[in-house]
């Protein structure tokens, strides 16, 4: 699909209209990306984050991005995987579909013809989502509910997932 980008690097560093921090609960920082993205942002962001009143899991809550290369921050929580009996998978579609029902939302507040969004990979690192599996979601729903105009880029931080991506979005395999 030509609005689907798979790109591999640090989703800090992308100038896209908004990105998606993959957060916990609370919303006020955490491990990985989490981290990453509250760190770069600066502490405005947190400051913000505390008026939330945290987050649950599938849902999606945005903020301004400060001193980010984005104008928003998507935050959503996605789920602990236990071993796939706990609504996991329907809870990882839905942050999904959560997105970019908020990038919609921005899109039309701000009259703007297309919207640029970029996810990592949710769920997949110390909430152990497989890998596989999380990008299958990833993909399939994104690929159902977007349209022409919001371009969506999955952007992947190890090589691993990169290859799991370009194999799903593009059925392209990497060596």
């Amino acid at each position: 699909m030509k609005n689907i980008i798979v790109f591999k690097g640090d989703i800090t560093n992308l100038n896209v209209d908004i990105i998606v921090n993959a957060a916990n609960e609370t919303l006020l920082g955490g491990g990985g990306v989490d981290g990453v993205i509250h760190r770069k942002a600066g502490k405005e962001l947190l400051e913000e984050c505390k008026k939330l009143n945290g987050c649950n899991t599938g849902e999606a809550k945005m903020t301004n991005a400060y001193r980010l290369p984005c104008d928003k921050i998507i935050h959503t929580v996605g789920p602990i995987y236990r071993d796939g009996q706990y609504n996991e998978k329907q809870l990882l579609e839905s942050c999904y579909k959560n997105c970019i029902k908020l990038a919609k939302e921005y899109q039309k507040e701000n009259k703007l013809n297309i919207v640029k969004i970029a996810f990592p990979c949710i769920s997949t690192g110390v909430y152990r989502f497989p890998k596989d599996l999380a990008c299958e979601i990833a993909v399939n729903t994104i690929k159902k509910i977007i349209d022409d105009n919001i371009v969506v880029v999955f952007v992947c931080y190890e090589e691993i997932d990169y290859q799991l991506y370009m194999k799903e979005v593009h059925n392209i395999e990497i060596d």
